[in-house]
């Protein structure tokens, strides 16, 4: 890069006045112009069919249109002077350079230093501050609403964040809410398609001696990703989408060897990864992706002792910026009331199995 410390500028021109401070989730609409106005500096820093605009939208969190040299940004206060600034220094680049491909802008992302600040902005913008109303995931068909702080936040992570994990008993919304924000990407062309993956422990990984094609033989594993798509999409829809690809579901044994670019990936039922195939299936992920990986640590059914990936992944990468954990707990379960108490008869009973439940004493 031309400037040995690019981004400088969008991290100092989005701190916080004095004035902001009371108010600090202000939305807003910005136009800037970048000069001089030159088409062909202008398609790179735009890249084919706006890709570099589309991975600032999904990095930064803010929505760009543009027209000739001009570009609208809306967005949250801090954040619209962060793309505002950014652009502009993208721009500065195509001095130099005839192309900027999706990986260039990662990298200028990257050694900007704007992932710290945006980590600061999300935090202010928290659900939790009551700054602002609900979080929301918007899909053709669905207005899906987070459920509480811990919710909220899983959202909130998704998209800030590349990679992200929600760990947590059965019921909390962790498949649910991933599926609804990749619908919400998928349409709003933040990405290009939907992989759908999940171990399928019971098969052994070995479906082969199934009847029917890849998506049959691994359909009962799936099963749940795709009832949360047809709510969302419709059933029509969700099956013209998986015969032309733009969403394919696949066991994890399959993941080998590719790369995943501008998808939103989905990674269920991930405590029943060997810590091989979870390291396998981060290294998949490629430019303008986003990936999720749920699971729920007490119910591994993989060989006694062997390490589940999930469990391993938490000490690994817990420091690594740019991923996100998010844990849930039974306050967090949205199903059968009764389903909260299971969940906590059967923490308890882990932590003393020889004790008698409380809760069936006279």
């Amino acid at each position: 890069m031309s400037d040995p410390d690019p981004g400088q500028r969008a991290v100092s021109a989005a701190q916080p006045s004095t004035a902001d401070a009371d108010s600090r989730v202000v939305p807003l609409n910005s136009t800037i112009a970048v000069e001089p106005n030159d088409s062909h500096r202008l398609a790179a820093l735009c890249g084919p069919y706006d890709q570099n605009l589309k991975h600032l939208e999904k990095r930064l969190g803010v929505h760009i249109r543009n027209r000739g040299n001009r570009f609208q940004i809306s967005g949250s206060e801090r954040r619209v002077r962060v793309a505002g600034a950014l652009i502009q220094q993208l721009y500065v680049e195509t001095e130099e350079r005839t192309v900027i491909e999706p990986d260039l802008v990662h990298l200028f992302l990257q050694e900007s230093g704007v992932d710290a600040l945006l980590a600061d902005i999300s935090r202010d913008e928290s659900p939790q501050t009551g700054e602002r109303g609900e979080v929301a995931v918007r899909t053709t068909r669905k207005l899906v609403k987070a459920r509480g702080a811990n919710q909220a936040a899983y959202v909130e992570a998704i998209r800030t964040h590349d990679i992200n994990f929600g760990i947590g008993p059965a019921g909390t919304g962790k498949t649910w809410l991933a599926v609804a924000c990749a619908v919400e990407a998928l349409e709003s062309h933040k990405v290009q398609r939907i992989v759908l993956v999940r171990p399928a422990v019971e098969a052994g990984e070995k479906l082969g001696f199934l009847p029917g094609d890849l998506a049959q033989k691994i359909d009962p594993y799936l099963r749940p990703l795709y009832d949360a798509l047809y709510e969302m999409m419709g059933t029509e829809r969700v099956n013209k989408s998986v015969e032309r690809t733009v969403i394919e579901v696949a066991p994890l044994a399959y993941m080998r060897g590719r790369t995943l670019n501008n998808a939103f990936i989905i990674l269920d039922e991930s405590q029943n990864t060997t810590i091989e195939q979870m390291k396998m299936f981060l290294t998949r992920i490629g430019f303008g992706s986003t990936a999720v990986i749920t699971g729920d640590i007490t119910q591994i059914d993989l060989p006694r002792g062997q390490e589940s990936g999930l469990v391993n992944v938490r000490k690994v990468l817990k420091d690594i910026e740019g991923i996100h954990f998010t844990h849930f707990n039974s306050r967090d379960v949205v199903r059968h009331p009764l389903v909260q108490k299971i969940v906590d008869a059967y923490a308890a009973f882990q932590i003393n199995p020889g004790a008698d439940n409380p809760q069936q004493r006279p």
